[in-house]
């Protein structure tokens, strides 16, 4: 019975003791327990559910002075040849003339948009078609600073890029969470329209998860009825709170203006995006080298299918990991790694979500068998 006891006491003393310890590295070395980040962003934490008391903000300026400040404006510079006319080339020509009419001609094309500082160490996200090409980037901040920024990364795949400012005492935008988002939250848009100056906007959230647009390769917008202008582009979309939700990227219009009808990345996105350009210099996708398209009703029916959930492989390149595997023009993808993809463009973002080297099980109809394949993940070559 003493025996029992004992044995009891110490398996007690024991687990308190694991206990102390875990508590006690959790306080002071969390970075072991948990991955650090590459930056030092500020996340907001898990919204509260909100019980509402039937009341309408007069007044959102508070949010917009917590915000402002981190969001910057961006002018960018390059220099662009002007290709000289064919008849300047003709001997005959050159021969009366000379040369001094066939020297190409250079001259500097500005362009102006918007970014948002996401951390205190000056890293700014913005939109890649916003800095893309360009010879030199300035920044200026809304306390009236200016600074060249240095482009780290950008990734052309969802239109993102970072850049960064080697300035003191930066302002820093809270993260918030976008993946909390419901149609119908009032959202602020702050940016640089038209070159005028930093301008607020007031909206809803219209829809979320937007594809499909061409606007980028991978898309998962944020619409809003936020005015966005020309210039608004890589500016900030914020809660109530003051926390970036989106950035701001491309407006539906007709006539080059704001018709109620914009877009933006989801902040989650960014952060995701943002973390791999810095630690790895570009962002890192999962690729089997084939070419698909949507699985349309005409061909269900030529392929006798009864279903039109999955995608047609309309090509394969030769030596990459879907050839490896087996996949064929013709076949018709239904699921990746066990997953059922509804579309083609389903099926290329499960793709783009798998780390390479990792070997998946596609599955697959072909000549109106179901068959399963095994592929190794390639790595999505980087575009130009």
């Amino acid at each position: 019975m003493n025996v029992r006891k004992l044995f009891a006491f110490v398996y007690e003393a024991a687990v308190t003791g694991l206990a102390v310890a875990f508590l006690a590295l959790l306080i002071l070395r969390p970075e072991i327990l948990f991955k650090s980040r590459a930056i030092d962003v500020i996340e907001a934490p898990p919204p509260a559910v909100s019980q509402g008391d039937g009341g309408t903000p007069t007044s959102y300026a508070q949010a917009v002075q917590t915000a402002a400040p981190a969001v910057v404006n961006i002018y960018t510079t390059k220099v662009v040849t002007q290709q000289r006319h064919p008849l300047f080339s003709d001997p005959s020509f050159r021969r009366f003339f000379g040369d001094r009419f066939g020297m190409p001609r250079q001259r500097l094309e500005s362009s102006l948009g918007s970014g948002v500082i996401v951390s205190r160490k000056g890293y700014i996200l913005t939109n890649n078609h916003v800095i893309r090409g360009a010879d030199e980037i300035q920044v200026a901040l809304a306390d009236g600073r200016v600074g060249r920024a240095r482009l780290v990364g950008a990734d052309p795949d969802t239109d993102l890029a970072v850049l960064n400012i080697d300035l003191p005492d930066v302002p820093a935008i809270t993260f918030g969470r976008s993946d909390s988002l419901r149609v119908g939250d009032v959202v602020l848009a702050i940016g640089n329209p038209f070159g005028v100056g930093q301008t607020v906007t007031q909206g809803i959230i219209s829809a979320t998860g937007r594809s499909e647009l061409g606007i980028s390769t991978f898309e998962n917008f944020i619409q809003t009825d936020a005015a966005i202008n020309p210039g608004n582009s890589g500016g900030a979309l914020i809660n109530t709170a003051g926390q970036l939700v989106g950035v701001n990227t491309a407006i539906f219009s007709r006539s080059g203006g704001s018709q109620g009808i914009g877009f933006a990345i989801p902040s989650s996105l960014a952060l995701a995006v943002m973390e791999q350009i810095i630690e790895q210099g570009h962002v890192v996708r999962g690729w089997l080298g084939i070419e698909i398209q949507d699985l349309t009703p005409e061909l269900a029916e030529s392929f006798g299918l009864r279903t039109q959930q999955g995608a047609v492989v309309a090509g394969v390149m030769r030596g990459g990991a879907g050839a490896k595997a087996g996949l064929v023009p013709g076949d018709v993808l239904v699921s990746v790694a066990k997953q059922a993809v509804p579309n083609a463009r389903g099926a290329l973002n499960a793709i783009a979500a798998l780390p390479p080297g990792k070997t998946v099980t596609l599955g697959i109809i072909r000549g109106g068998r179901e068959m399963e394949l095994r592929a190794t993940v390639g790595e999505r070559p980087s575009p130009r």
